[in-house]
């Protein structure tokens, strides 16, 4: 961190740096991204649209094993090289319902992770990747409670990947090629209701519907700045604040989902700064004590992780370990977030769908009396 802009800056009083503006440090101040930025587009309908509900062709290869009640689910005794489109589409469908899934000992190359991964739509190119077909995820063994201190954005914190586009991800997936035998841990909290329950779910009834009506503002300049200024990397893409609904409509679930991550939103655009402030303080909480919502993934090398951007947030696990750390990741971009006023969260909906069955039920019981006095 010595080279940081901010560390040349430093209160003699405190200790502290004594601004962390992006003018203060030629490296961003004069920084030309090569590339303008991404226009909008409307993506093909999701490939989990296609699935069988039931996901009979994907279970006839592979044994499921769910980690935890809320999200995460391990698939056994199957290769991602070897499945089929229908297969693919299942695979679809079961991250969107479990928000990330994971495997072991996959035989995959980059080649095929590319390969298979463009079966789901428009591949995603990170702002400060070169390569327009996946990006290396490296090991944080950096102190990110000290690095905060010196740079404006929190580079250890949940996030959504690259939730500031236009069009955010939809799908990730994660290989691994190099990792140490302990520390490189990766975490995911469901913020939707995904399997039985999420952070949206865990919310009062006052507050949703307080929350439903806000959006959330995400930006890259925070991102944008540090990765200047502590990678030393020129960001392809000019930064950019996109007004993204703070509540959004999965589009094959139908469910709410959270939207509000603490990597990559800044505030609320309808809320003044204070009352903006401390919501964003709630939800950094709210994340942060998501015990019961969270899933905590031990790499191994071959290993794979697959996960759903709309309903799931991550972050890497810090740690002192030495050995290389080195994955593979490749994202595509899905559709513009929204809420639809008529989509509910998944307690609403088992509490519509018991309330129906038990209508029927009544309505079944009077019947068949009706039947039995008729024939008596």
């Amino acid at each position: 961190m010595a080279h940081l802009e901010s560390r040349k800056h430093i209160s003699p009083d405190s200790g502290f740096p004594v601004t962390l503006h992006p003018a203060f440090n030629p490296k961003i101040k004069n920084h030309v991204p090569p590339e303008p930025l991404r226009e909008p587009f409307v993506p093909d309908k999701d490939r989990a649209s296609f699935a069988d509900p039931e996901k009979k062709a994907l279970f006839s290869v592979a044994r499921r094993v769910d980690l935890t009640e809320s999200l995460g689910t391990l698939l056994e005794n199957v290769q991602l090289s070897q499945l089929n489109e229908q297969q693919l589409d299942e695979l679809a469908l079961l991250v969107a319902e479990r928000g990330v899934l994971f495997f072991r000992n996959q035989d995959l190359t980059t080649e095929q992770q590319v390969k298979l991964f463009e079966h789901y739509g428009v591949l995603d190119k990170h702002p400060a990747q070169k390569d327009q077909r996946h990006v290396i995820i490296r090991g944080s063994t950096e102190n990110h409670r000290e690095i905060g201190k010196y740079t404006p954005w929190p580079s250890g914190e949940w996030h959504a990947d690259t939730s500031f586009e236009i069009n955010p991800p939809s799908y990730s997936m994660l290989r691994m090629e190099e990792h140490p035998p302990v520390g490189g841990d990766t975490a995911w909290a469901s913020t939707s209701n995904v399997s039985q329950y999420g952070l949206y779910d865990a919310l009062s009834d006052a507050m949703k519907r307080f929350v439903d009506g806000l959006h959330a503002v995400h930006t890259s300049r925070y991102q944008y700045d540090t990765i200047l200024d502590l990678w030393g990397v020129g960001p392809n893409r000019p930064p950019i604040d996109t007004h993204h609904p703070a509540v959004r409509t999965h589009p094959v679930t139908g469910l709410k989902a959270l939207n509000v991550n603490t990597g990559f939103v800044a505030g609320f655009a309808e809320l003044n700064k204070t009352e903006s402030d401390k919501l964003l303080d709630f939800f950094a909480y709210h994340l942060h004590s998501a015990d019961d919502h969270y899933v905590r993934w031990k790499w191994e090398v071959g290993s794979v992780a697959m996960w759903d951007n709309r309903c799931s947030v991550h972050r890497v696990i810090p740690g002192q370990y030495k050995q290389p750390r080195r994955g593979i990741r490749t994202t595509v971009f899905g559709e513009k977030p929204f809420l639809d006023p008529q989509s509910e969260s998944r307690n609403q909906r088992l509490e519509r769908e018991q309330k129906q069955q038990e209508s029927e039920s009544a309505t079944d019981s009077k019947a068949g009396t009706g039947v039995a006095d008729v024939a008596a």
